[in-house]
């Protein structure tokens, strides 16, 4: 279900979806730090976004000069195709935003601290209220404090909030965090839906797992820059390793490993893996094959979104 969803959603992008939000060079300095430096990207009406990088990488400072909390040094952001210059409340009223963890009154009910919310916002119906709570699967626990809440049910209760204004940009900020397997599911569910329902997601989690199924296109950004912006699919194509299964397995080893044009090869159980350009695919086959060696499998290995960020920052998604 999940990889259906995000075909289509890449599909509908591919088919001239409007553009929703546009950060345009962006920088940003504190003092003598650098931490942003001319990041740019565009977020689709339709699709869900990951914005992934190494803690510190300047991931937090970015969404807060989407959001207008932080003032940029330089470049801009336009949001529904207007530049935020100066007065963002038209714009920013059709953003919901889920930034670290969610803040709320810690003894009011989950159903109290979004009614407070939807007093603020103005003109939103009691309705609309029990119609997000259900979505998140928060309704059978509206009553009780949020004091008493688990992490998870906190989480679910701040996309609740989100979804209060009906909002087509959606900015969520690790939204499994805390999350018991079923609900973490329920999330990952609900995400590409909200896509769906002519929304735009920017998601930022470090769990690459997650990521990878349900982000139609990703950036990853390290040290403030912008090192990869790429549909999903096209980065996992990345990977150059082949995997193949011979007749005569150290035979073949050492004869690949004396090819200058492969990188390494090593045993995994009953086959090779080997970094290579995968056009050369058949180049492996017939330098086995002109030496009496035959080939009965031989596949471009499938790669995660975890290795390839791995080989593109050099560390884990939260270091």
């Amino acid at each position: 279900m999940i990889g259906t969803t995000v075909t289509k959603i890449q599909t509908e992008i591919g088919s001239g979806r409007d553009i929703v939000l546009r950060a345009n060079g962006l920088f940003k300095r504190f003092g003598t730090l650098e931490a942003v430096k001319g990041v740019s990207f565009e977020l689709h009406r339709g699709e869900v976004f990951g914005f992934l990088g190494p803690n510190g990488a300047g991931k937090s400072t970015t969404v807060g000069m989407i959001l207008g909390l932080i003032a940029p040094t330089a470049g801009s952001v336009e949001i529904f195709g207007v530049k935020q210059d100066g007065n963002r409340w038209n714009e920013l009223r059709r953003v919901g935003a889920i930034i670290e963890e969610p803040a709320f009154y810690p003894y009011l009910s989950g159903w109290d601290n979004l009614e407070v919310l939807a007093i603020s916002i103005g003109d939103i119906p009691r309705s609309k209220i029990t119609e997000v709570l259900e979505r998140v699967n928060l309704l059978d626990r509206a009553k009780d404090q949020y004091g008493h809440y688990s992490m998870g049910m906190k989480q679910r209760l701040g996309i609740a909030s989100t979804l209060l204004r009906s909002p087509e940009l959606i900015i969520l900020d690790e939204p499994t965090n805390g999350l018991d397997p079923a609900g973490t599911k329920e999330i990952r569910d609900l995400i590409p839906q909200l896509a769906l329902e002519n929304r735009a997601v920017l998601l930022c989690s470090h769990l690459l797992h997650e990521v990878e199924m349900v982000c139609s296109r990703v950036a990853i950004i390290k040290q403030g820059v912008i090192i990869a912006n790429a549909p999903i699919k096209e980065l996992l194509s990345r990977g150059n390793q082949l995997q193949i299964k011979v007749d005569k397995m150290e035979e073949a080893k050492a004869i690949l490993g004396n090819l200058p044009w492969i990188k390494s090869v090593t045993r995994e159980d009953d086959h090779l893996v080997i970094d290579v350009p995968q056009d050369r695919s058949a180049d492996v086959n017939l330098a086995l094959t002109e030496k009496g060696i035959r080939v009965s499998e031989l596949f471009n290995r499938s790669t995660s979104l975890e290795s390839v960020f791995l080989q593109l920052t050099g560390g884990a998604a939260g270091d």
